[in-house]
């Protein structure tokens, strides 16, 4: 899955699709097979929906226990993941308002009805129709307090994660340090993992299923609207990455930016090489005591949390990502739909598998949201590994910047000067 030819085959795969329903003679056998493997490989990513994201949110929660103990070091761990994710976020948003090259384009799909087949079935989320603050709010508000059974089985996904987070969170306060519960649930996310790898492993399958099906629509213009899109995440990616964490590490600990760049490039090679934060941990750890010069105390409780909860770039990706696809399939989002949309992509960033395209999870739940069918993942994956190469560089950069925050600020004494 790591590997650069798994990435080639994802795109030889859609090509492939794509070139079978362009040349091939209409073949009955042909449009009833692929039916069957697109049907298929998004009934699994939906089957996942519930216990990737459950799972994996209730482990990092979990990590938390140790705050009982590291008291302000906690604090001001959690406040600054919050603070960067949140300007992860604003940028995004400005994005969409501001720089939004690829509606210059005909949408992809003018009915996003015609795929309600493997669409969602629980109801939508975000509502154009809902035209206030309020009225969001409130919306929000039901399905967050909603019975945990209940959003369970009517995949009420913004149910699913109060509940997970309360629940971890509550557990995580209760639990004795020798308690086996950590470790059990550890076992099961890792095992939910795997399962999540298996279904990755069929995704050159599902994405020439999705490129034939969608063969009629998919043109030179939707082929530039995706390019211009990649464009613009990796622009709004690069600015967090280079400009605003580098500004942030320079401030809080006196390292010029090119400088701190300098010091962490191994980590982010690394990063770019495996796509994923949990495999880049180790090195991580590495550098913060040896070149940051950060307590061993502070950044092996500060890294392995920001490895599941600290997404800023997986924040940014899923929130400018859902507003691409809901125009490319016809979906109504508004103004306060979009900023709906950023508000779940935060939420769902929470907790990501630390794994190679593990925003994936996340990023069904912002479709199922907004309404998006979830078809609109196969054209996203055409160009999400290079994407995620560059996204977990800069979340595990947050992290690193995250370690000079916590030797400054983390001390239960006065602040320490840079």
């Amino acid at each position: 899955m790591n590997s650069p030819k798994f990435a080639f085959l994802v795109v030889g795969a859609a090509l492939l699709g794509w070139l079978c329903a362009q040349f091939l003679p209409p073949m009955e056998w042909l449009q009833q097979l692929t039916e069957l493997l697109r049907s298929a490989f998004f009934a699994a990513l939906k089957m996942l929906i519930a216990p990737l994201i459950f799972f994996s949110l209730i482990s990092g929660v979990m990590e938390l226990r140790n705050t009982r103990s590291m008291g302000r070091l906690g604090a001001v761990t959690l406040g600054y993941y919050l603070f960067t994710t949140a300007i992860a976020v604003t940028i995004g948003l400005i994005v969409v308002f501001f720089i939004h090259p690829w509606t210059a384009f005909a949408p992809l799909v003018e009915d996003p009805g015609a795929y309600a087949s493997v669409g969602a079935t629980a109801p939508r989320l975000i509502d154009p129709g809902d035209g206030s603050l309020f009225a969001l709010a409130n919306s929000l508000l039901q399905r967050m307090l909603s019975n945990p059974f209940t959003a369970l089985g009517e995949m009420n996904i913004l149910g699913i994660l109060v509940v997970a987070i309360l629940f971890g969170t509550a557990t995580a306060l209760t639990i004795q340090d020798d308690s086996p519960l950590p470790r059990l649930l550890s076992d099961i996310t890792q095992g939910v993992y795997r399962l999540a790898g298996w279904v990755l492993t069929a995704l050159p399958l599902g994405l020439f299923a999705v490129t034939y099906q969608l063969s009629a629509q998919i043109n030179l213009d939707t082929v530039s609207a995706l390019a211009q899109f990649a464009g613009v995440v990796l622009g709004a990616t690069m600015v967090h990455g280079l400009l605003i964490l580098p500004i942030l590490a320079w401030w809080v600990s006196g390292i010029a930016p090119w400088r701190f760049l300098r010091l962490i490039l191994q980590p982010l090679i690394t990063a770019l090489a495996t796509s994923s934060s949990a495999a880049t941990l180790p090195l991580s750890m590495t550098t913060a005591e040896q070149q940051l010069q950060v307590q061993r105390a502070r950044s092996a409780f500060v890294l392995p949390l920001g490895a599941t909860a600290n997404m800023d770039g997986t924040a940014l990706f899923e929130g400018v990502a859902a507003v691409f696809l809901a125009y490319m399939f016809g979906v109504e989002l508004g103004t306060v739909g979009i900023v709906a949309v950023f508000i779940v992509a935060m939420l769902s960033s929470v907790g990501a598998p630390g794994m190679p395209s593990g925003s994936m999870a996340g990023m069904q739940l912002v479709l199922i949201a907004a309404g998006i069918p979830l078809e609109a993942i196969g054209l996203l994956l055409i160009i999400e590994r290079p994407l995620d190469t560059f996204r977990t560089a800069v979340n595990v950069e947050g992290d690193l910047v995250g370690c000079l925050v916590a030797e400054r600020f983390g001390h239960t004494g006065e602040a320490a000067t840079p």
